[in-house]
């Protein structure tokens, strides 16, 4: 089992201006495999995810070597290229509503100030767990959390991880 000295983290990333860019797969699929990336390359240990239209939310926890801080950032940072290198190719239109008027960058697909709480006890983690499944149900996407693919309320049903990154809470 990989030790880490840090809590895991309830952490939510909202897409510019709430846009529903995600519900296109191609952007789930970048963010899925941000996430395969950063735990075969023993980053972080992701436990819960969603991927919304517009947001994610995960529970996930930085491994030592790296600060929760440093997976945040390079998650971030990474996904929002490949979004915007896939835009760039694939749809010029969509990527200027992502356009800003900042001095660092021209344009820009997560909000700022992304949320993230340390998960301190048993109570609050199955709390912010059961928030994140029930994200699909909630937005009418789905019946029950399990039939929501970009999710790993079907993985806690069945202990199939269609994604390649998922580790059991109890580990």
């Amino acid at each position: 089992m990989i030790q880490t000295e840090h809590h895991p983290q309830f952490f939510t990333a909202t897409i510019l201006e709430w846009k529903h860019l995600l519900s296109d797969v191609t952007y789930k699929e970048i963010i899925a495999g941000s996430l395969r990336f950063l735990v075969k390359e023993q980053r972080v240990i992701v436990n819960n995810f969603v991927i919304m239209n517009n947001h994610i939310h995960l529970i996930w926890q930085a491994i030592n070597g790296f600060t929760p801080q440093q997976v945040q950032h390079s998650f971030l940072k990474f996904t929002a290229q490949q979004i915007k290198f896939d835009l760039q190719k694939n749809n010029l239109g969509l990527l200027e509503t992502f356009r800003v008027n900042a001095t660092d960058r021209t344009y820009q697909i997560w909000e700022r100030s992304p949320l993230s709480i340390d998960l301190f006890s048993d109570k609050v983690y199955f709390q912010k767990a059961d928030y994140i499944h029930s994200n699909p149900v909630e937005a009418d996407l789905c019946k029950q959390p399990e039939d929501y693919y970009y999710s790993s309320a079907r993985f806690y049903e069945t202990l199939m991880d269609d994604f390649g990154f998922l580790t059991h809470w109890r580990g």
